[in-house]
């Protein structure tokens, strides 16, 4: 009889291991994939790609999905890393900064069943949803700040790649050091990489030996070397994407804060809630929160300063204030 019971006991035990196995395998399956194309400079470039990162890692561990990631650097090329992504079954594929864009539609085109994002640049593909950043806003407020305390009233801006989005942090950076100061002096030098450290600082010392005080670089790891040649010699900079304080804290004034990583966050949540992606283009500035200053450092300003900030990203929000 006590046989008997032990025997029915294990079988009893059998299929309630093997029901919650069962159980655990469908629920992981269930668990939404995330799939993403990392931009050129790839993770550590302390700014794009590392804070788009940081809202894949906030979904994983907030919204319970998997996500799986390709860098230029190890898949020679953004198409191959795309079909790597596309092999594993994603429920999407993101697509970081506008470099990706052509690989992107190429892949898109050829599977119209699967759902994508791109971040930092347009596509009128139906299935690739849109994500893109009032960056000018955001490089107005740098600009102002530039040329309401330069000394020698002579300013720098050092863009990555030339094109239309980073002649966009240009054009704000442009427009809101004239709107403070329209005698004020700009230098602009697009470097053509956004990879190389020892060329943003090459161009650094070009311009402070023109006499800039103050650097604005839009271009991930090149912007690095800007800033930290900046630092060595004693001027100010700024940061870009993310607050890049940590790298030169005797520097780095503020930075134009892009939220890449609750774009990426978001767009996950809504996946992860409905299967779907609501909107084909968001466009994300101040009033969205999409772009915004970090907190202003090393330098102090004045209580009509602060005030004349304020009220120009009030405007900005607003639609009050419009950059050509």
């Amino acid at each position: 009889m006590k046989r008997r019971w032990l025997v029915s006991l294990s079988l009893l035990l059998v299929v309630i291991l093997t029901a919650c196995s069962q159980s655990s395998e469908e629920e992981a399956k269930e668990r939404v994939k995330i799939g993403v194309m990392l931009s050129d400079a790839g993770l550590g470039d302390q700014s794009f790609s590392d804070i788009a990162f940081e809202g894949l890692e906030k979904a994983r561990d907030e919204l319970d999905i998997t996500f799986d990631y390709r860098e230029l650097e190890i898949s020679g090329t953004y198409k191959q890393g795309l079909e790597e992504l596309m092999a594993e079954g994603q429920d999407l594929i993101i697509g970081i900064g506008f470099g990706v864009q052509e690989d992107l539609e190429t892949i898109a085109k050829a599977n119209s069943d699967q759902k994508f994002l791109l971040i930092d640049a347009e596509s009128d593909l139906p299935n690739i949803h849109n994500v893109t950043f009032k960056d000018n806003e955001g490089s107005f407020l740098i600009g102002a700040l530039a040329a309401m305390k330069t000394k020698s009233n002579v300013v720098g801006f050092i863009g990555g790649v030339k094109n239309p989005v980073i002649e966009g942090f240009e054009d704000g950076y442009v427009a809101g050091a004239k709107h403070v100061n329209p005698e004020v002096e700009i230098l602009s030098v697009y470097a053509e990489d956004f990879g190389n450290e020892q060329l943003g600082a090459s161009i650094t010392r070009d311009m402070i030996e023109q006499g800039a005080d103050f650097i604005y670089p839009a271009a991930g790891f090149t912007g690095v070397g800007a800033i930290l040649a900046a630092q060595k010699a004693g001027i100010h900079a700024f940061g870009v994407d993310s607050d890049q304080f940590f790298i030169a804290e005797d520097t780095i004034v503020s930075s134009m804060l892009k939220r890449v990583d609750t774009a990426v966050y978001q767009a996950i949540n809504e996946i992860v809630e409905t299967g779907s992606i609501s909107e084909k283009d968001m466009v994300l500035g101040l009033k969205d929160n999409g772009v915004s200053l970090a907190p202003i450092r090393v330098i102090s300003l004045t209580t009509q300063e602060q005030k004349q900030i304020e009220d120009l990203q009030q405007k900005l929000s607003d639609g009050q204030l419009t950059i050509k």
